[in-house]
């Protein structure tokens, strides 16, 4: 048998990143209906941020997260540890919220109102200012490094500095009160927390809206995933109009596309250039879109240069695309059985929240009785001794009285009559007394009642156990 020589064949090594490099994005400015809105977004929710911590209430700050006393103010309302329900009925509602919007109109949220978007827009605002529009940066950023362009860096990245630290100040200040950390800046008597978490959440800032942007949105955002999952085929999304746009290319303004087979998307790529997040909406919906609609705005610019209808990028849904719904139809179909679940359910959340909000009572009473043994008089009267822990939620001294009920004869040797400052929590001992025989021997049910003397209709029934020795 011949023997066949096997020449090896030499294999050829490749190397993959496993991360895509990242393509700067230079977005070109956008005016239109969506840019307007994002404005007044980014407008109404900085000045929430940045205006609501020097507010005032009650010679307090309105709204401030006090860790160290462990409550929270926020205008009228105090709120404590055992309050700790409102938190999580607020996380539920905030869940539902983005499962109803996000099912209605897609990702509204970080398109308009999520944190980094608004940042990254402020950022981008400014860097406009310094360095110029798309072109400018772009030819600014592939020049030599001249004197110019250094000046035109550090002037940038300066402002930038100066926002993302106010904003970091902004931050410590719903948790120390602004005011004395403004002394505390002024005076360098900052503590090292304070300045942790100002350099912390600058730093945060100034690194994901000035330099991350996209990428946050596109690698280290997990709504992005997820949002899928709560997409249907009647969820408003921004959407290129295939149909209608293709085939594209580029051509006169006097030519008549459909005659030469085209259809009405000039190609000229004023969707990318504006995108946030540099994708190409003509290719389909995306993960790393996040609804901003510029596309949409840039594209109705071009249309009205064309002289062609508006709308061939626009917010609407999967079904008034491929069905050919009117408005009427496709807004008969956003409000579906899923929404209108959606609603209901995050509607009843949020009476109930408020209800219980607006029948709060401002006074929280614990019992905790004494470990030692009953004590039995002389008269074969049996005592047993408790501590009193109340909490006065209010923003004014209060005075109460206390009674106890469950046993016939019951009294209380100790003052009935407290009083504890505003916001405060106050410890009494009560001792309370019951005739011999009004009891069963062992562990009996009885009840403090804490009263309000200003206002009767505060009063907190608190359970208790008095022991009788057999």
């Amino acid at each position: 048998m011949k023997h066949i020589p096997i020449i090896p064949v030499p294999i050829e090594e490749t190397e993959m990143a496993l991360f895509e490099e990242r393509k700067k994005i230079y977005p070109r400015s956008q005016k239109g209906w969506f840019a307007s809105w994002r404005w007044v977004m980014v407008a109404f929710t900085q000045l929430l941020f940045y205006g609501t911590a020097w507010l005032e209430w009650n010679d307090r700050q309105a709204v401030l997260f006090d860790l160290v006393t462990r409550k929270f103010y926020i205008f009228g309302l105090i709120l404590w540890p055992q309050d700790f329900i409102y938190l999580a009925v607020l996380l539920v509602i905030s869940a539902l919220s983005l499962f109803l919007f996000t099912a209605v109109a897609g990702r509204l949220f970080c398109g308009y109102a999520c944190p980094q978007t608004v940042y990254t827009e402020i950022f981008l605002w400014i860097e406009r200012r310094v360095e110029g529009d798309r072109n400018a940066r772009i030819k600014l950023d592939s020049g030599p490094l001249t004197a110019r362009k250094f000046s035109l860096k550090f002037i940038k990245h300066f402002i930038w500095l100066v926002v993302a630290l106010w904003t970091g100040f902004t931050f410590v200040g719903y948790f120390t009160p602004i005011r004395e950390l403004t002394f505390s800046v002024g005076s360098f008597t900052l503590g090292p927390w304070e300045t942790f978490w100002i350099l912390f959440y600058g730093f945060a800032t100034y690194g994901n809206a000035g330099w991350m942007r996209e990428q946050v949105c596109k690698y280290m955002c997990p709504y992005a995933r997820f949002q899928s999952a709560m997409f249907d085929k009647d969820t408003l999304i921004v959407t290129y109009d295939t149909e209608r746009g293709e085939p594209r290319g580029s051509r006169n303004k006097k030519v008549d596309f459909k005659a030469e087979g085209l259809g009405a998307c000039v190609d000229c790529g004023i969707c990318v250039q504006v995108c946030p997040t540099g994708i190409d909406i003509r290719n389909g919906l995306q993960y790393e879109c996040i609804a901003c609609g510029l596309c949409a705005d840039g594209c109705d610019q071009v249309m009205d240069k064309m002289g062609y209808e508006r709308g061939l990028i626009r917010y609407t849904t999967e079904h008034a695309i491929t069905r050919k719904l009117d408005k009427k139809a496709m807004w008969a179909r956003v409000f579906r059985l899923r929404t209108l679940i959606y609603t209901t359910i995050l509607s009843l959340i949020i009476l109930v929240a408020a209800g219980s909000l607006y029948y709060h009572v401002p006074l929280k009473v614990d019992v905790i009785r004494d470990r030692g043994m009953p004590k039995i008089t002389e008269t074969g009267d049996i005592e047993n001794v408790y501590r009193l822990q109340v909490m006065n939620t209010q923003e004014s001294g209060r005075k109460y009285s206390i009674s106890v009920d469950g046993a016939q004869g019951a009294s209380i040797l100790s003052d009935t009559d407290i009083e504890v400052t505003s916001a405060t929590t106050k410890a009494f001992p009560v001792r309370v007394r019951i005739p011999a025989n009004a009891l069963q021997p062992g562990s009996n049910r009885i009840r403090f009642i804490v009263k309000d003397l200003d206002s009767p209709d505060v009063t907190v029934t608190e359970k208790a156990v008095f022991i009788v020795p057999r």
